[in-house]
């Protein structure tokens, strides 16, 4: 039934509106079209695919059954698994779908006892059929009837080629001839493309270079389009290309013989930006014209991808693009078309308004008259959506521009990500679409709408001050202010709550400037280089070095000396410090260490962050609660032995760390990156850190490079290097205190199910960032069942590595920097020779000054030297696995663990391969390297981690960096029973031993294992993810690891049972070594809890403790106990001894505490998670219930 009429909310208050009085005149006429509109609408027919879609997405559950079908059953190529997802979605509710598609599910629930193939086919061709005016159909076959249906009535189009994830040269080259197909065709008139489907990822601090690169890729076709009368319009989806995509038109359009030829280009209201970009363009075009040339055309949307705009600045920690409402968004809108139609404006743009509201259409049909600017302005609309409304809107405006995506059926999954927009505006409340159906007929709706329509247009002032953008960051202004000024007391500084440094942002405009003074500097740069041979020429000798252990020491006890506010103080201020010479940092990683600005600028912002991080947890070592009746007490001196690969962030790290537990630190970088080192060091000098405190070793490896750290002066030693490099160490001295993030070999397994274009996209920059020698980077990929047989992985994989551009870090749009040792055996192995069954899918090739393009070899077999072996180079192994279990196994089979990485959309997948994979750091459906400060804490297992060590940037890495001691007759634990029980396992463990305690040891012991129950809860037992990102999941969990306990002569019988409590507690294997006979009750209970209870003398033990040494095993854990009255130092140097230093077995020898921290982290191995939760911005969290 028609409304006849519809009352106008009230005007709101002349005093608050601000919108002129003509604007709000217009827009009550347009609230009459509109309502005209709408009863129109209701009277034209509906398609019935736009019935069965609405009645979808109309039920609570539609939205997410309809993406998840697209995306599990539709995307798939793999049959088995499109089916297999069927399955899974047919065991929901099925009562909101229309009749074919619930009979076809109802079959998808059975399908495994009948042809679940041609099931799932069918489901899928009636899903497409549903969806089938959204996206049309590209073959030449089904094209042109598509075309002609659409345009009957007199619409025009706009088509826009979907496709394939243009990851490489090969894929732009195709996508550009297909567009030009399009454009040649008689029956196509106006076609859309995005620059980022001819330029594929690039380097975004390359700007001058992409634009000239989208230029000479696009200009044919511009040229084509122009010989053919085809008007082509350059459309953008991403904030990031803002900036590029107007350059590359305005770059086109002012080629000499491109005067003549109107082109448009899409601008997205919901940016603040958008107003001075018209502006700026109109400006150009005015230009233009009066010169001779033609119009430009500017097509005004409100924007489509603001799911992704989220995701992005959420993950970089940057401002949010977009205005904060719909609302502002839509008030925004308006302003944009009321700046542009004026006789003034649209003598140099035409303006396409495009968009499904109608009051907002009506509004700008209202415009348009008012201002005389008719046949400047045309009305643009979506394909298959609302075409009743865009029937009556028709007759009306005199004909739309409806925008037609296509694509090739083969390749419907391409189309995902534009449908997932679609169905979401159709289906989210705040948006217009959402009601499309009811707007005639209900009148809540339409005053819901109207209201809307009219809370924007109030906020509209034509004069209020153009927007600025959101973002703010400016590299260039920072530079020249320079360190901010201290603020606040010593307290309020020490205890400034942690926020992760912000990456530099390339989509804005001083920000590439800054890069590109940078780059200039890259070549000739000297920075460090004096601090070097100063520093070398002071430590030529061993005594020189005795001299800088001493004073470090000396210096470290007047650090010690300090508050802990004071320290953590200082630490802050070093971040700040490191955070304005940022540039400078960048500039010295280029120039010595081969970095691109890409992979340096995170660098310095994780070495901003370890600061921060470490000044904060140094404040919990002097916590008493944290700490639970011990405390921590530093040592004096460590050396941190810090590599070449990431000559930033890694020293800062290990240095901060040091400082942070109360020790003076000498730096001994490796050789490549002496001069990044000097300038970390005058860094932490310039924010207050004394000379002697933090001091630079830049040693050759030699005879004084050994001496440094083997001395008797060192107390630790911090390693991140190779393996290799770790055993060398304790082979010179088998008792150093050697903590270390060693090799990894890293894969990323590619399942079936993945989204193809997604997984290659990780997988190249995962294995070709910073030329492959990131320790987390992937050099094998693992292929399992089809994922191994897919044409498309292989094709995109090898054109994507192909693309890559490689070169100095002085040139912007390198993407492959140099091999930092260019003469590395392995590395050159790697790059030149093949194993046995293994072939070059793409060869690399070197090009000087350690430049190599990027080599995928295929046929990788499991137990080659390829599998195994660690390459620190651009160079990936692809192996072909039938099940995914095998690809777990072949993973596990590396002696190393840091990362490993999964591209899956199945959960009982994931959640095998989270259950099964051996590894520090996790990635699921994103790359594997770039592990952020607290979010990620980085660190692995087996022979990835040397020492009873933790994550670097976790919560609990401090503790190993000195000792902690118990403080007898404090009340550890007190009041935690209140809160949380005692798990069944450790309370019947102290039950047997009740018998045997006195009273205090009894009282102490309870305290203890309280203490644990409470940190277990809230911390080792419990999955914590500290970030609470939307878009990412980061879930650092503990995983039990077998342990071997020894309890040498005269540990006391309180002592032994408060670590084998934690162990139970932790639930891993524990084998127990005893010198003492343990009371029978004890011993009956451990056995049963299938503890293994050995007892023998000290010599038995140490000769069982060289077999374990000598076993091979991977990540072997020992703690070592003893009498109260004897050294933990002592038991370190004895063990050592047995163990002869190797660095497979990590000792723990501190005392016995009730701090759970101490005495739980010995059973349990940190793991990191970091998940993608989100499908092109909508949420998913694949790992909903297993973590």
């Amino acid at each position: 039934m028609t409304n006849a009429a519809v009352p106008t909310s009230p005007s709101r208050n002349p005093g608050t509106r601000r919108c002129p009085d003509d604007l709000w005149a217009l827009g009550h006429r347009a609230i009459a079209r509109a309502r005209r509109w709408a009863d129109e609408s209701a009277h034209e027919p509906t398609p019935q695919s736009a019935k069965l879609l609405s009645r979808i997405l109309s039920d609570p559950d539609g939205l997410t059954f309809t993406t998840r079908f697209v995306d599990d059953v539709v995307r798939p190529l793999d049959l088995d698994v499109a089916s297999a997802a069927m399955k899974r979605l047919s065991a929901g509710r099925k009562d909101f779908l229309p009749p074919a598609l619930a009979v076809a599910m109802g079959l998808g629930a059975t399908a495994s006892r009948l042809a679940p193939h041609a099931v799932t086919a069918t489901a899928r061709r009636v899903f497409r059929e549903i969806v089938g005016d959204l996206v049309v159909d590209a073959t030449d076959k089904g094209l042109g009837p598509a075309l002609a249906r659409l345009r009957k009535g007199g619409h025009r189009l706009n088509v826009n080629l979907l496709g394939e994830a243009v990851l490489g040269e090969k894929e732009a080259s195709h996508r550009l001839g297909e567009v030009s197909r399009l454009v040649m065709r008689e029956d196509v008139d106006y076609v859309s493309i995005k620059v980022s489907a001819v330029t594929g990822p690039h380097n975004p601090w390359g700007f001058e270079e992409v634009v000239d690169h989208g230029v000479r890729a696009l200009l044919p076709l511009y040229r084509l389009a122009r010989d053919n009368g085809t008007f082509l319009n350059l459309d953008m989806e991403d904030y990031k290309d803002l900036d590029l995509t107007i350059a590359v038109f305005t770059a086109i359009l002012d080629q000499p013989d491109m005067g003549g030829y109107e082109a448009g280009i899409v601008l997205q209201a919901y940016l603040p930006d958008s107003l001075g970009a018209l502006e700026r363009l109109q400006e150009w075009a005015r230009a233009r014209v009066d010169a001779g040339g033609a119009r430009i055309k500017v097509r005004i949307v409100k924007g489509a991808n603001l799911s992704m705009e989220k995701v992005d600045a959420q993950i970089h920690g940057w401002e949010l693009t977009t205005w904060p409402s719909k609302q502002a968004t839509d008030t925004n809108y308006k302003r944009m078309l009321s700046w542009a139609m004026t006789p003034e404006h649209t003598r140099a743009i035409r303006l396409g308004v495009a968009g499904q509201n109608i009051f907002d259409i009506a509004f700008a049909y209202e415009l348009r008259a008012a201002r005389g600017v008719e046949d400047s302005v045309e009305f643009e609309m979506l394909s298959g959506m609302a075409t009743g409304i865009q029937e009556v809107v028709r007759r009306d405006v005199g004909s739309l521009l409806l925008y037609v995506p296509v694509v090739n059926p083969r390749e419907f999954d391409v189309a995902i990500s534009y449908l997932v927009r679609r169905l979401e505006e159709n289906a989210a409340p705040e948006n217009f679409m959402s009601g499309v159906f009811d707007i005639a007929q209900n009148e809540d709706v339409f005053a819901r709408e109207r209201d809307r329509f009219l809370a924007a247009l109030s906020d509209v002032d034509p004069d209020a001050p153009v927007p600025t953008p959101n973002r703010a960051q400016n590299r260039l202004a920072e530079r020249e202010a320079g360190v901010p000024a201290e603020r606040g007391s010593v307290a309020e500084r020490a205890r400034r709550p942690f926020e992760s440094e912000a990456d530099s942002d390339p989509a804005l405009a001083a920000n590439r400037q800054w890069a590109r003074d940078i780059a200039a500097a890259i070549p000739a740069s000297t920075r460090g280089s004096e601090a070097v041979r100063a520093g070398a020429k002071a430590l030529a000798t061993n005594e020189a070095v005795d001299a800088l252990v001493e004073a470090a020491a000396g210096a470290a006890r007047s650090w010690q000396a300090l508050s802990v506010e004071e320290r953590a103080a200082t630490l802050h201020r070093v971040g700040d410090v490191l955070a304005a010479r940022r540039g400078e940092l960048i500039e010295v990683a280029g120039s010595e260490a081969g970095k691109t600005i890409d992979q340096a600028d995170p660098e310095v912002s994780e070495a901003v962050d370890f600061c921060h991080h470490y000044a904060g947890a140094s404040l919990q070592l002097a916590d008493e609660t944290y700490m639970a009746g011990t405390r921590f007490v530093p040592v004096d001196v460590t050396v941190v032995a810090s590599p070449w690969n990431f000559p930033v962030a890694i020293p800062v790290g290990g240095v901060a760390a040091a400082l942070a537990a109360g020790s003076a630190v000498i730096l001994k970088p490796a050789p490549p990156a002496k001069r990044c080192a000097a300038e970390l060091v005058a860094a932490f000098h310039e924010a207050g850190v004394p000379p002697e405190l933090v001091s630079l070793a830049p040693l050759e490896d030699g005879d004084v490079s050994r001496y440094l750290v083997t001395h008797r002066g060192v107390d630790r030693v911090i390693l991140t290097g190779s393996y290799d490099t770790a055993r060398l160490f304790r082979s010179w001295k088998h008792d150093m205190h050697l903590l270390g993030e060693t090799s990894g070999k890293n894969a990323i397994i590619v399942t079936p199910s993945a989204d193809p274009d997604l997984a290659v996209r990780d997988i190249v920059h995962s294995a070709f960032a910073h030329a492959g020698q990131k320790c987390s980077a992937s050099s094998l990929l693992i292929l399992v069942g089809s994922a191994g047989r897919s044409s498309r992985i292989a094709r995109q994989l090898v054109d994507a590595a192909a693309s890559l551009r490689v070169g100095l870090p002085a040139s912007l749009d390198s993407q492959v920097g140099p091999v930092v040792v260019p003469d590395d055996e392995k590395a050159v192995r790697g790059l030149t020779t093949l194993g046995e069954g293994e072939h070059w899918v793409l060869t690399p090739r070197y090009l000087g000054e350690g430049l190599w393009t990027p080599g995928i070899r295929a046929g990788v077999r499991p137990g080659s030297e390829f599998h195994l072996t660690e390459y620190f180079a651009p160079v990936l192994g692809v192996m072909r696995v039938d099940t995914l279990e095998e690809a777990i196994d072949a993973v596990n089979e590396v002696d190393y663990g840091l990362t490993s990485g999964l591209h899956t959309l199945d959960r009982s997948e994931l959640a095998t391969w989270l259950d099964g994979i051996e590894a520090g750091n996790l990635y699921v459906n994103r790359g594997i390297t770039g592990a952020i400060v607290r979010r990620q804490p980085f660190g692995g297992w087996k022979r990835s981690a040397i020492g009873s060590t933790t994550k670097a940037g976790g919560p609990s890495y401090l503790l190993g960096l000195g000792e902690v001691e118990p403080v007898r007759g404090t009340a550890a634990g007190e009041g935690a029973s209140n809160v949380v029980a005692l798990a069944p396992s450790v309370l019947a463990l102290s039950r047997a031993a009740a018998s045997d305690l006195s009273a205090d040891e009894a009282a102490e012991l309870a305290r203890a294992l309280r203490a644990d129950a409470l940190a277990w809860a809230s911390d080792y037992g419990a999955n914590r993810d500290v970030t609470g990102l939307a878009c990412e999941r980061n879930v650092l969990r503990y995983r039990a690891t077998p342990v071997l306990v020894r309890a040498g002569s005269g540990t006391s019988l309180v002592d032994l049972l408060r670590v084998l409590a934690a162990g139970l507690l932790a639930g891993g294997p524990i084998g127990l070594s005893v010198a003492d006979r343990l009371p029978e009750s004890v011993r009956e209970l451990l056995e049963a809890s299938d503890i293994e209870v050995t007892c023998e003398d000290a010599d038995s033990w140490d000769s069982r403790l060289a077999l374990v040494a000598q076993s091979g095993g991977l990540g072997i854990r020992v703690r070592v106990l003893g009498p109260r009255d004897e050294a933990s130092e002592q038991r370190w140097a004895r063990a050592s001894r047995a163990s002869s230093g190797s660095p497979d077995v990590a000792l723990y020898t501190g005392d016995v505490t009730p701090c759970p921290h101490s005495e739980l982290l010995p059973f349990l191995r940190e793991q990191a998670v970091s998940i993608t939760n989100h499908r092109f911005g909508t949420p998913l969290d694949l790992a909903a219930e297993l973590l």
